[in-house]
């Protein structure tokens, strides 16, 4: 059973949200308004936050900011009636790991829930030694990543992109392929969340190893322009060399 904070200002929403996650077998917490919902995560840990965006008091973006300081390690989920692919993107890039667009369906978000729970929970670490990755040390029992001893912070999605990245290191995988073990099997609509995430990661990573000194050698991200994404090693050749390559 989880803890599920959602905070979402329209009564009509927020009830039929808490009884839904309830009935599934989940603790839930409603919160009407940013200030409140920042409240209660501080007060007690969550394992998923469904975040409107459009709330009365503060602007969801900058709770969504808040709330991944306060609860690292959770799932957050933002709902937004905003279409514009710029407020999404925004959203995600805030500390969010994923998005529905209103009016969504009742099944559609119990399972994009389920999906990330069960993700979350059991992080498909079948590799149980720590992986190295030059001077990175990934420890997916520990979801831990390090260089040289400093620690890497990411959150949760980014954290398992990486780990799927990393079990096939030096060969393409599809954006379907990445979609479908990271985010949900049954993802369908937009995969921009994808490119949001690999940006940051990307960022992550590069920041970490400017910091030390000398600087550290990690990782790249390749992207595979119409395919997917590799995690290329310094030092190592790609095993399909053909694939175009593009740094973003």
């Amino acid at each position: 059973m989880a803890a599920l904070l959602i905070v979402e200002d329209d009564p009509k929403i927020g009830v039929l949200l808490a009884n839904a996650l309830s009935a599934n077998g989940h603790t839930t917490t409603w919160q009407r308004s940013g200030a409140s919902a920042l409240h209660a995560a501080a007060a007690q840990p969550f394992d998923l936050v469904l975040l409107d965006l459009g709330l009365p008091d503060v602007d969801g973006v900058d709770v969504c900011r808040e709330l991944r300081r306060l609860l690292p390690g959770a799932i957050i989920v933002i709902l937004t009636a905003r279409r514009d692919e710029m407020d999404v993107i925004v959203g995600l890039e805030s500390g969010a790991d994923d998005y529905l667009t209103k009016p969504f369906r009742m099944t559609e978000l119990l399972a994009r829930v389920r999906a990330h729970l069960r993700r979350s929970t059991t992080p498909g670490a079948a590799v149980t030694a720590p992986l190295g990755l030059d001077e990175l040390t990934l420890d997916t029992g520990r979801r831990e990543c390090q260089v040289r001893g400093t620690p890497l912070v990411l959150r949760p999605k980014e954290f398992d992109l990486l780990v799927r990245l990393a079990r096939d290191s030096t060969t393409a995988v599809s954006r379907e392929t990445l979609m479908a073990d990271v985010w949900d099997e049954n993802w369908f609509g937009s995969t921009k969340t994808l490119d949001v995430h690999v940006a940051s990661l990307r960022r992550a990573l590069a920041e970490l190893a400017d910091s030390l000194d000398p600087p550290g050698v990690v990782p790249e991200i390749t992207t595979l322009r119409g395919f997917g994404y590799r995690l290329d090693l310094h030092g190592q050749v790609p095993r399909d060399r053909s694939e175009r390559k593009e740094h973003r």
